[in-house]
């Protein structure tokens, strides 16, 4: 008996004197010993002795801008961003604090927050960060080379015979290769605001296939040019708002084929012009080492008007741009199907020393796809269920990187049968697209 009433008297003095130790915390005690660790350079047990003055309710400017130094000098710029910003709100003045708010959302690849908040620093902070209120942001050239892997198959099969067309008008159009140049440009109209272009020019030569009685073949081009703009707002402190619109338009030609006067089938050229529009709008946030957003995308391709959403959440592990990894489902709706789930998608990226790695796997159903608030646009006749992509960057300059890239994506299209111009009937057939880029970039 004698024993217990000892072990819990015992555990009442700890528990007493560990309250009490509590409580001698105090502001001037913080502020000495917060600073001393600052000093000695100890950012680890920093970190963990503001967070307990924190707890009992000592909080000032000089400990949230110690405590955004110790995970910066860790380099844990996003949540280094965080403490200098409240710091920033407590206290504009000093320009050492402009430049760790600055630099700590540059590195956190929050590069558009940043400038808008150096709209208010000091002069020479600004001179010394190199400061403009509207100046060209970034210049690229990209050119790439897409490829049919099972082209050479594919003409050699005979898709009429499988669907037993039975002499009927058969028709297929089998992507061979294209090739495209695209040039970005983006420049900054004033802090927070930004305005980004690109033109993109892409020709794809196909082979007309006509089974009609025999095997006719036909070499098809077609011509296509995309202009993608694109306005970014920052509302307020970390509220993005991005709107976009895409066009495309261009023009083919295909052959058709019909009877003349005395029953002869004869087989004509017809030119074809196009165009499909997007607009888009997406808007995302920062909150610690998640950045949720989401986007909407009205569009018209091929004369069918639908609409894609999708959401997503960007993870970052080490608080820091180096690596990240984004889940993002996608849904549509058209006019044969109410808003339902269409694709699933994860993208990451990692920093390898100077290079940086960038993958994507895309998995659904993608017919008349939209990635990038429609920068990039999958008007293809067909559809596909998986997509790879893989981009390694490359720096050669302070301001310059190389970019390349490669794309690997299935393809499924439709062998038609018509009858009096009519389809009657179709088979599927399958190929893989392999697409090879590479590119070049300025920032400034």
């Amino acid at each position: 008996m004698y024993k217990r009433i000892g072990i819990i008297a015992v555990l009442f003095l700890f528990v007493l004197n560990n309250v009490s130790a509590q409580k001698k915390m105090n502001f001037v005690e913080v502020d000495s010993t917060s600073y001393q660790l600052f000093q000695q350079q100890k950012w680890v047990e920093l970190i963990d002795y503001s967070a307990r003055s924190r707890k009992q309710g000592i909080d000032f400017f000089y400990l949230q801008a110690r405590t955004g130094i110790a995970f910066f000098e860790l380099g844990k710029y996003r949540t280094a961003s965080e403490w200098f910003l409240k710091a920033y709100k407590n206290d504009r003045q000093f320009e050492w604090l402009q430049e760790y708010v600055y630099y700590s959302l540059v590195y956190s690849g929050r590069k558009d927050e940043a400038m808008k908040l150096a709209n208010d620093f000091s002069a020479t902070m600004k001179n010394k960060i190199g400061f403009k209120k509207s100046k060209i942001l970034r210049a690229a050239l990209e050119v790439g080379y897409s490829f049919n892997s099972d082209f050479d198959q594919l003409t050699t099969l005979d898709l009429g015979k499988k669907i037993d067309g039975g002499g009927d008008y058969g028709e297929a159009f089998f992507l061979e290769y294209y090739h495209f140049e695209s040039f970005d440009l983006s420049h900054q109209i004033l802090p927070g605001f930004s305005l980004n272009h690109n033109l993109t020019y892409l020709q794809s030569t196909l082979e007309q296939t006509v089974d009609w009685g025999t095997k006719t073949t036909f070499p098809i081009k077609t011509n296509q040019f995309q202009y993608f703009i694109n306005p970014h707002f920052v509302l307020g402190q970390k509220i993005h708002l991005s709107p976009a619109l895409s066009v495309l338009w261009g023009n083919t030609s295909y052959f058709v084929g019909s009877l003349d006067n005395n029953s002869n089938r004869i087989f004509t050229e017809v030119d074809s012009d196009f165009s499909d529009f997007i607009f888009s709008a997406s808007a995302w946030s920062h909150f610690g080492n998640l950045s949720p957003g989401a986007e909407v995308n009205f569009c018209n391709i091929y004369d069918e008007t639908f609409t894609q959403l999708s959401a997503w959440v960007t993870f970052y592990p080490f608080s820091n741009a180096d690596y990240y990894i984004t889940p993002r489902v996608y849904f549509k709706s058209d006019s044969k199907n109410s808003l339902s789930y269409n694709t699933f998608g994860i993208s990451g990226g990692a920093q390898l020393g100077k290079v940086h790695l960038n993958v994507q796997y895309l998995i659904g159903d993608m017919e008349n796809f939209i990635e990038a608030a429609g920068y990039v646009v999958s008007n293809i006749p067909g559809k596909s269920d998986h997509k790879f992509t893989g981009s390694v960057y490359i720096p050669i300059t302070k301001s310059g990187q190389w970019v390349f890239r490669y794309i690997n994506q299935d393809v499924e299209e439709k062998y038609r049968i018509y009858v009096s111009g009519v389809e009657s009937n179709s088979i599927n057939y399958n190929f893989t697209k392999h697409t090879i880029t590479a590119g070049i970039s300025w920032s400034f």
